[in-house]
């Protein structure tokens, strides 16, 4: 049977404040009854979770985004890559190796896809790469990304203009950094690879040393003690054509991701397209004009699921200033990830936000 979980209203911002100061003592409150307002979207807790049990530190250098190890020297500057999402631009390629993949809506109903690059340089394709608009630069940016898109809406190019972006645009600064394939046809044919990208952003002046935030992670071995089963979960945006969906996997202990009920693949490997982490949030969204650009409100936070080891939490996302979207658990600490790739889906709060989310304990058969 299909559950829908309703997430607790956001309370006001002074209330939201004051009782996460008080709950930065952390408290253990599961989540597995009726969520209460007891967690705040903004500001994020000062002090971080207290830890859970993890094994033996690794001298091996570990990635800030997946908490896996990388090779040894210092990680380039994360990408993010704007991916196509219309039907005619799947399978993508490269999305399987980003570290952070957000999925959030566009006009006329259509996802877009931002990939984080940051972990795997050697990536050979991405894309199609496609347009910007602010939210999106907003949503990359929040890792300290190069932006790296085909064009914009003009709201998008005025803030590249004024504030002097890090970005590199096919159509404008960056267009010897990317090819089109002949197999597809245009607009969905515009792709790019790791090695170019950060060629391109050294010699843009972009690949200087910057702060990248880093999520906290537990052990992968840790078992969660926390929330409900949730072994199959589904995703509706908008369009009732294209519904998302994510199935847990226990041996390789993350979540398959499909697309209308086939399994969503990686053009590049055919590997599967799979995250550890799964958080899907809950953003106002407004109809800007007769084209159907959208604003979406990625900054104030809001009602949140987060889905790892086939279990999910109930709580809140919340973003402090230049940093990216985080998950607060109802005790009003930030939540641990599991090593591995994060996925974040942004749906529209309107009806309701539980109205885009369902989950079912246990996966339906194959």
């Amino acid at each position: 049977m299909m559950i829908n979980r309703n997430a607790s209203r956001l309370l006001t911002g002074l209330m939201l404040a004051s009782m996460l100061l008080s709950a930065c003592g952390g408290g253990n409150t599961a989540p597995e009854a009726a969520p209460t307002p007891a967690a705040s979207a903004s500001p994020l807790p000062s002090a971080l979770p207290e830890a859970s049990p993890t094994k033996a530190p690794s001298a091996r250098q570990v990635s800030g985004l997946t908490g896996l190890p990388v090779e040894e020297g210092s990680l380039p500057r994360p990408l993010a890559v704007m991916i196509n999402n219309a039907p005619a631009a799947r399978p993508q390629s490269g999305i399987s190796e980003a570290d952070v993949l957000y999925e959030v809506l566009a006009e006329g109903g259509i996802t877009r896809l931002i990939g984080i690059f940051q972990s795997h340089t050697g990536v050979v394709k991405i894309g199609p790469i496609r347009s910007i608009r602010p939210y999106l630069l907003d949503l990359g940016e929040s890792f300290g990304g190069v932006t790296v898109h085909a064009g914009g809406s003009p709201a998008a190019y005025a803030i590249l203009q004024r504030q002097k972006k890090a970005d590199m645009d096919e159509i404008g600064n960056a267009g010897a950094y990317f090819w089109r394939d002949k197999e597809r046809k245009a607009p969905h044919n515009l792709y790019s690879n790791a090695a170019k990208l950060l060629e391109g952003a050294d010699k843009l002046g972009y690949s200087a040393s910057i702060g990248v935030p880093s999520y906290v992670f537990t052990d992968p071995d840790y078992l969660p003690t926390e929330g409900a089963p949730a072994a199959e979960l589904s995703i509706h945006f908008l369009l009732q054509s294209y519904t998302v969906g994510y199935k847990y996997d226990t041996e390789r202990r993350s979540y398959a991701r499909s697309v209308n009920g086939k399994a969503h693949l990686d053009l590049n490997n055919n590997n599967p397209v799979e995250a550890a982490n799964i958080l899907v949030i809950g953003a106002d969204h407004k109809v800007l004009d007769d084209v159907g650009r959208l604003q979406i409100d990625v900054e104030l936070g809001g009602e949140a699921m987060l889905f790892q080891r086939g279990t999910v939490l109930t709580g809140k996302w919340a973003r402090k200033p230049d940093d990216m979207i985080r998950f607060v658990k109802t005790d009003g600490t930030e939540a641990l990830m599991y090593p591995g790739i994060t996925h974040v889906l942004i749906v529209p709060n309107s009806p309701s936000f539980s109205s885009h989310v369902e989950y079912t304990a246990a996966p339906s058969p194959n």
